[in-house]
């Protein structure tokens, strides 16, 4: 800590723990937040405080809509890289039912024969009162009978750090073949020898979370699999998963995602449903959007202060103040 803020460490890598108040930066002039939808808005901002003004740079497989995103950060600047690595293949992506389960598991039987390995996903830790759901624990019983052949390796965030650790590196070096998991596999897991990811009850989760899982798998030379077991009857349901069939590319998936959900307050801290706009729709308005933030661009280009248009000045003060309401802004 005392290296950190006396200068004389000039690079940090870490965890949430950065937010915390304790790590103090001398003159902190870059972050970088990878996995950026893992951090809150608030989150975020007070590791951007911890500097004057530092340069930030944000990485995500799952963003939000591109449009959305220069509408609503003037001074954000999207890049995309929409070429896979050489050599990867695209992740061929399936939605099934109950009733293609022996397709699923005659899959991995097969992929696991030629040396692959497979995630199974689920939502739950363990069983649940109110919910009808599948669970880590139970389907790792169950898989055990179900392919009494291989070695089964469960994960879930309940585990202590270290049975975590063991988990993915006997996972890592094919000590199991099958990982039966939670969402904890999201991010920071890379094994490319495993080509099958199979998410149970996929309807409970969400289209960028779901895009985000499924780049577990594909990382390696091989041919990969994604296949998203649906236990829901709704349409929707059914509409929301097939956008990840047809679909590899995170800004669409993105922005079928806010279809679908609304984007939350994208100025405050709630991150789903729809905002309060009286006369514009995010999903539907996004040309009008576009062509005011152009306005806006032209009016800040010729008069930077607003001296010009006093009563606008004084208008969006009134409201940025109001919409704040405390709120902390990135």
């Amino acid at each position: 800590m005392g290296e950190l803020a006396t200068g004389a460490l000039p690079l940090l890598v870490g965890t949430h723990a950065l937010i915390e108040d304790p790590v103090q930066f001398q003159r902190l002039g870059l972050v970088v937040i990878d996995e950026q939808h893992r951090f809150g808005v608030q989150q975020r901002a007070r590791l951007q405080q911890k500097g004057d003004h530092p340069h930030v740079l944000t990485m995500t497989a799952t963003p939000i809509p591109r449009t959305l995103a220069l509408t609503l950060h003037g001074d954000l600047d999207v890049s995309q890289i929409d070429e896979l690595p050489p050599g990867r293949k695209p992740i061929q992506t399936t939605v099934l039912t109950g009733r293609d389960r022996p397709n699923a598991h005659d899959l991995i039987n097969r992929e696991v024969a030629q040396g692959r390995q497979v995630y199974v996903v689920l939502p739950l830790v363990e069983e649940s009162e109110k919910l009808d759901l599948k669970s880590a624990v139970d389907e790792y019983e169950n898989l055990q009978t179900v392919f009494p052949n291989f070695q089964i390796g469960l994960l879930h965030g309940r585990m202590t750090s270290a049975e975590k650790e063991e988990a993915i590196d006997r996972f890592r070096d094919n000590q199991t073949q099958i990982l039966v998991s939670t969402t904890v596999v999201e991010v920071g897991v890379d094994v490319p020898n495993a080509s099958v990811m199979l998410i149970e009850h996929a309807d409970r989760f969400g289209l960028s979370q779901l895009h985000q899982l499924r780049g577990r798998v594909g990382r390696g030379a091989d041919q990969s699999f994604c296949l998203l077991m649906n236990t829901s009857k709704a349409e929707t349901a059914k509409q929301r998963l097939k956008v990840l069939e047809q679909s590899q590319d995170g800004f669409f998936i993105a922005e079928m995602d806010l279809r679908f959900r609304g984007p939350g307050e994208v100025l405050g801290t709630r991150q789903s449903g729809l905002p309060d706009f009286a006369l514009a729709s995010l999903v539907e308005d996004q040309d009008v959007l576009n062509l005011a933030r152009e306005a806006a661009e032209k009016i800040m280009a010729k008069d930077p202060t607003l001296e010009r248009w006093g009563a606008m000045k004084a208008e969006l003060t009134y409201r940025y103040q109001r919409l704040m309401g405390g709120t902390i802004l990135t």
